[in-house]
């Protein structure tokens, strides 16, 4: 897989021009108002492992690579998990998770809807719009069921599929959690959910695991803060090597992984 330059997306570049509302929100969020030791235990309950949304079945392409060669070791596993918060699916759904969690925040439904039929449209194969949908779906229902809200209720009604980013910054939103730590936690929990798809394929030992997680932890502030900066005409990938894993791996022979 040739390896892009990469590019911290949206230095330089101006800030989306929000409403003065939706400026003060997002500097609150910024600034850690909220940020309480309740509002951390819940986007770590909520971005567990342990959450029931399968996030172990899925592999986003990974498993494909490992089959070809091109993934091998810590050193390829890292960089290719590199390639997909940056130029793929991480800045993608942390922008896409922004704009739900404003839309929601400032009560627009149609803004809301919008942003979620544009995750659900974006995604390059069959298989990452099972990932992204299936997980969401999941993480909404699971949300609804232990920390019930009429707003939520609603956005599940008529058994509605809907994007994972899109879930996660629409119960953060309706339940008070403040943005930036809501979308660090997301991202964070999808580069350590592709490492322990790594760890399993390679196979690679914990201790290798852990050294690219903690590789990616300065790496992942980075894309959240550019995402998080950028307005919704921004969003879209380059990870095109990414895209083709996922459509190949739907024909692969033997698989682990539904995606």
């Amino acid at each position: 897989m040739s390896r892009p330059t990469h590019v911290r997306h949206g230095e330089g570049a101006p800030p989306a021009r929000y409403g003065e509302d939706e400026q003060r929100q997002d500097g609150a969020a910024r600034n850690g108002e909220g940020a309480s030791s309740q509002t951390l235990a819940s986007l770590m309950l909520w971005l567990s492992p342990a959450y029931p949304v399968g996030g172990f079945s899925y592999s986003h392409g990974l498993e494909w690579t490992v089959e070809a060669g091109i993934v091998k070791d810590a050193a390829t596993v890292g960089d290719w998990i590199e390639d997909v918060l940056v130029h793929g699916a991480g800045r993608t759904d942390a922008i896409l998770l922004g704009e739900a969690w404003r839309a929601l925040t400032a009560q627009d439904v149609p803004r809301f809807d919008a942003a979620a039929e544009l995750a659900a449209a974006l995604v390059p194969s069959a298989e990452r719009r099972l990932e992204t949908l299936a997980q969401g779906t999941a993480f909404l229902a699971a949300t609804l069921a232990a920390w019930p809200k009429p707003k939520l209720a609603k956005l599940a009604e008529n058994g509605r599929q809907i994007a994972y980013p899109i879930a996660v910054g629409a119960c953060a939103a309706v339940h008070g959690l403040p943005l930036v730590e809501t979308a660090h936690a997301f991202i964070q929990a999808f580069a350590a959910t592709l490492v322990s798809a790594g760890v399993r394929l390679i196979p690679l030992g914990q201790s290798d695991g852990l050294r690219v997680l903690a590789r990616l932890e300065p790496l992942v502030a980075r894309v959240v803060a550019a995402a998080l900066a950028a307005p919704l005409d921004d969003v879209g990938g380059a990870a095109i090597s990414v895209d083709i894993s996922s459509m190949r791996h739907e024909t692969q022979y033997t698989r682990l992984f539904r995606s």
